[in-house]
């Protein structure tokens, strides 16, 4: 990994969430000056609160958002105060400090009907509340902060929150048998290789502009499931199924694999197939 500078001072928004969690770690574990701000540190929606708490960031990475998707469905105006309103706050106050700023989004800003990779220029199509509220959130930071990074990331998972696997792995020591989608199509990301990533941009002096934070390959939910029980040393069957059988209040995208062109263009490697990082994240993630 490129090293990051020492002398840098880096404010990490939403740091009691798994990413923010895992890139304050990262962090540390290079020596970097990192100030994590939880909710109770800085409300987003708060535009004079987040000109004070950064003033003195070099480099300010966006991980708050409204993540309760079905929620976003009957409180759009609520999720969008925190993944809009307040990303343009948190930009801004980026902006006047002259710091770098890194906002992460989602792969909810497409419409997941697409058939091959979609690339960082793809035309955004959401369709769910969250989806929306996290497009608006990716126009404020472009519109406030010229010296910005979107970094589009999908199906994370990680050792210090609620997450896929850890379901998974808890309902197969629960249950007989489970029955997991296999229509909706994605690239599973450890939380600490997106925040090793997020500092490898940084370091690397990556231009301004879209990059897709996501391991390589692709699977289903169905097949993802199935190296979960196996790395938790569990044999509960796992049967597919379709979305129909679990109806949401929010659509969710049936296909969210994300290309990876602008990391490679900025010399950045993407993150490595989702298999192999899962061998390596699952006694971790699953402990």
């Amino acid at each position: 990994m490129p090293s990051v500078s020492q002398s840098q001072r880096w404010m990490v928004v939403g740091a009691g969430g798994m990413l923010g969690r895992d890139l304050i770690a990262v962090l540390e574990r290079a020596s970097v000056d990192v100030v994590g701000l939880r909710h109770a540190d800085l409300d987003v929606t708060d535009p004079e609160a987040a000109r004070r708490a950064l003033a003195d960031a070099d480099v300010v990475v966006n991980a708050a958002a409204w993540t309760d998707v079905d929620g976003a469905e009957t409180c759009e105006a609520e999720a969008f105060a925190v993944n809009a309103t307040g990303a343009a706050h948190v930009a801004r106050a980026a902006r006047l400090a002259g710091a770098r700023l890194v906002h992460v989004s989602t792969d909810y800003v497409f419409d997941g009907g697409a058939t091959e990779p979609y690339a960082e220029k793809s035309p955004v199509a959401p369709r769910s509340a969250y989806g929306r509220t996290k497009a608006a959130g990716e126009w404020a930071a472009r519109a406030e902060a010229a010296d910005h990074l979107i970094v589009r990331t999908a199906w994370l998972y990680g050792a210090h929150g609620g997450c896929f696997p850890k379901t998974m792995a808890r309902l197969a020591a629960e249950r007989d048998q489970l029955a997991v989608v296999d229509d909706q199509v994605g690239q599973p990301t450890w939380t600490r290789d997106l925040a090793e990533l997020v500092v490898r941009l940084v370091a690397a002096g990556a231009p301004a502009g879209i990059y897709h934070g996501t391991s390589t390959g692709q699977t289903s939910w169905y097949e993802f499931a199935q190296r979960v029980v196996a790395s938790a040393g569990l044999s509960t069957p796992v049967e597919p199924t379709t979305s129909d059988a679990f109806p949401r209040p929010a659509p969710r995208p049936a296909y969210s694999v994300l290309g990876h062109d602008a990391l490679r263009a900025a010399g950045v490697e993407p993150i490595g197939d989702w298999a192999e990082r899962w061998g390596v994240a699952a006694s971790e993630v699953l402990a």
